[in-house]
């Protein structure tokens, strides 16, 4: 197959690039700027910022199947004067442009890399999300991509192209920034954390098996017109990921016990509530659809990815 992959560059689109290689795709790249890196064997186009009036014509010809990986991504402390217009702008309008173009072409189908925050930002002990859920974005960010959803939806139903939707939750993996970072690095110094007695519920998803079930919604025929909820299926806590980052370092992870209440009491203090809220509270996705749609398990292991993670960020010095 012909595949267009946009945010090549980007954390999921680097890696899944040369995995399409791999499995005899041809690919073609697209960038917002010109790459300082060019890709053996895969076709670059530069198509700029995303947004309603973006140009894939080029990009577009003769591709059978394309992956939308760019995006506005989520920023924790945004500074933007109307951050709401640029998240519409790029995830919304650049995302139904890029839709529409696509089906003129002929594109057979448009996978869609979205987000677990379409569904809400925690799950109460014992539930999960499924894609059956009634949306619950919280943030601007969210809102947008599931606005974005609705938009390439709205095209499918008009059109023969198929699409498929996928809400990962947490991606880690080699090159792995912002707050996941920050957690290797904490254990790496061997920085006292007051987070032993967290006993939240965390889904996460590997890179690699990120990329894996990318590849697999490109090609399998029981994944048009689906939405997906992604995860490794082996939910962790807080202080156990910390834990098993200290494995991967060769180190251990030196927690203890400080009560939640008084850990969220002086989050809000210091006006780090929804920071926080990340490291204590839960996040647990269903895989049902998933697994049983696509006869798909995880091919890689959390220990297997962070050792990789740990051992890329050393190398960076991230």
């Amino acid at each position: 197959m012909k595949i267009l992959v946009t945010g090549a560059s980007g954390f999921v689109g680097s890696s899944l690039v040369p995995r399409l290689c791999d499995d005899g795709h041809t690919v073609v790249a697209a960038f917002r700027r010109e790459p300082d890196v060019a890709l053996n064997g895969v076709r670059h186009v530069v198509v700029g910022e995303l947004g309603s009036e973006t140009q894939w014509r080029e990009a577009l010809h003769g591709v059978d199947v394309v992956v939308h990986t760019a995006a506005r991504v989520h920023v924790m402390d945004e500074c933007a004067d109307d951050p709401e217009l640029l998240y519409n702008r790029a995830n919304v309008e650049g995302t139904e442009a890029l839709a529409r173009q696509a089906s003129d072409a002929g594109v057979r189908r448009f996978v869609f890399l979205s987000s677990i925050k379409v569904n809400g930002e925690q799950t109460l002990p014992g539930q999960k999300f499924s894609s059956r859920d009634i949306p619950d974005p919280r943030d601007m960010y969210a809102r947008s991509k599931l606005s974005a959803e609705q938009a390439l939806i709205g095209v499918g139903q008009a059109s023969p192209m198929e699409y498929v939707i996928i809400r990962p939750v947490l991606v880690y993996g080699p090159g792995v920034r912002a707050n996941f970072a920050a957690l290797i690095k904490w254990v790496a110094k061997g920085l006292p954390l007051p987070l032993a007695g967290i006993k939240n519920r965390r889904s996460l998803i590997a890179l690699d098996n990120l990329v894996d079930v990318i590849v697999r919604c490109c090609e399998h025929p029981a994944a048009a017109n689906q939405t997906f909820l992604v995860s490794d299926g082996v939910d962790l806590s807080t202080s156990e990921l910390l834990r098993a980052v200290g494995v991967a370092l060769g180190r251990p992870a030196r927690l203890f016990q400080v009560p939640e209440f008084a850990l969220r009491g002086l989050a809000a203090i210091a006006g780090q509530s929804t920071r926080v809220a990340r490291l204590l509270d839960s996040l647990q996705v269903d895989l049902t659809e998933v697994q049983t749609r696509l006869d798909w398990q995880p091919p890689v292991s959390c220990a297997q990815q962070l050792r990789s993670t740990v051992a890329a960020t050393r190398h960076s010095r991230v």
